[in-house]
Parts: structure tokens; sequence; C-alpha cells
């Protein structure tokens, strides 16, 4: 299976339904129906709070701006995945945590841009990493791998294939023979997802 390309200007914006920011979903799979996973770039013009998504595993991850103070609040002691207060910048690792969870959102100093993976039950993503540098993975079959560059342009090596993924672009493909990934990028995201 090739790669699936997609630029984030060839998206078009989707408002929020609390008016506080706008969302570009740029993957989903299925293409058709209720998804299992979900891949989207916000753009945050307010504080407040998510919406939420009971049974969703929720990645997070600042891609600009100066940030986001993020409350993942649980009404009681349940040692839910992310339950707590979050500082993230444009250099933190991304948060994972439960969908279904209240989530408010405060801007640390105006607008951000971030990267949300979204993913059922039944699709956990095994991770997401923020890559600032090179980074190496040895992936598994019946995998669905992607890579969002960020603000420059991102090189990968996929077992002997080459790639170049622009700026404000997610590449993803489907694993079906064991391979090594090679990612070398300033500001790129790397996921895994199982399928």
């Amino acid at each position: 299976m090739n790669w699936h390309t997609i630029h984030l200007a060839d998206v078009q914006a989707a408002p929020w339904r609390n008016g506080g920011g706008v969302t570009r979903e740029l993957a989903a799979w299925p293409a058709q129906g209720e998804w299992v996973w979900r891949m989207s770039v916000a753009e945050v013009a307010a504080s407040g709070p998510f919406s939420r998504f009971e049974g969703i595993t929720r990645w997070f991850a600042v891609l600009q701006g100066a940030g986001v103070l993020l409350n993942v609040r649980t009404p009681s002691d349940s040692g839910a995945a992310g339950a707590g207060e979050h500082r993230l910048t444009v250099t933190d690792p991304p948060l994972c945590f439960d969908g279904g969870l209240a989530t408010d959102c405060q801007l640390i100093n105006g607008p951000t841009q971030d990267f949300n993976l979204m993913a059922q039950g039944s699709s956990l993503p095994a991770r997401m990493v923020r890559i600032q540098g090179d980074f190496q993975a040895a992936v598994p079959a019946t995998k669905t791998v992607a890579v969002y560059a960020i603000n420059s342009g991102a090189s990968v090596r996929f077992d002997a294939e080459d790639l170049y993924v622009p700026p404000a672009t997610l590449v993803w493909r489907t694993v079906t023979t064991s391979a090594t990934v090679q990612v070398r990028a300033a500001h790129a995201l790397w996921m895994e997802m199982s399928v």
C-alpha cells in the first residue's frame, strides 16, 4: 500500500460548536461511517472546553503558538489516563488522555495550532512521538503509521523507500509486513495505531 498524502492547506476548516476554534480533519479510517481513528489539526482561538468523546483515547500536541494549559477533570480519583493539569508547548511530548473526560483549555498567550489523534478502543495508538532530529522505529505488520511534518519538511525512509514530507503535511500508510522506519525532521510527529 502506498502513502496517503494530505496537505493541511487543502483541507476545509469546520467550526467548533462552541465557537472556540476550527478543525481540519486530515484523515479518518474507515473513510465512510463511524471512524476507528481520526487525525486532525485544530486552530484554537479562545480558551474554553473541549468536546467530549466517550470511549475514545485522545492524543494532543501543540504545533504553533505559546501553548495551552489543559485541565483534564475526573469526578473521582479513578486514575483515568491523562487526568490532571498539564502545561503543553511546542517542545513538550504529546499528551494522551481519556477523551470522555471533561477537559478545559486555557491559552497561555494567544491562539495555538494543535494536532489531535483520536482512536476507538480497538485501535488504541501504540504511541505518538514528537520528533526533533532523528527518529527510528521497527514497525510490526498490521500497524498504521503516520508522519506529520510541522513547520519544516521531514525525510522518511521506509525500509529502502525514501519519501519527503513537505511542511504542514500528513502522510500515512498501513504496514502489511514488518518494516524499519527512519525519520529526520526539525519538528514533526510520529504516530502508530493498531488496525
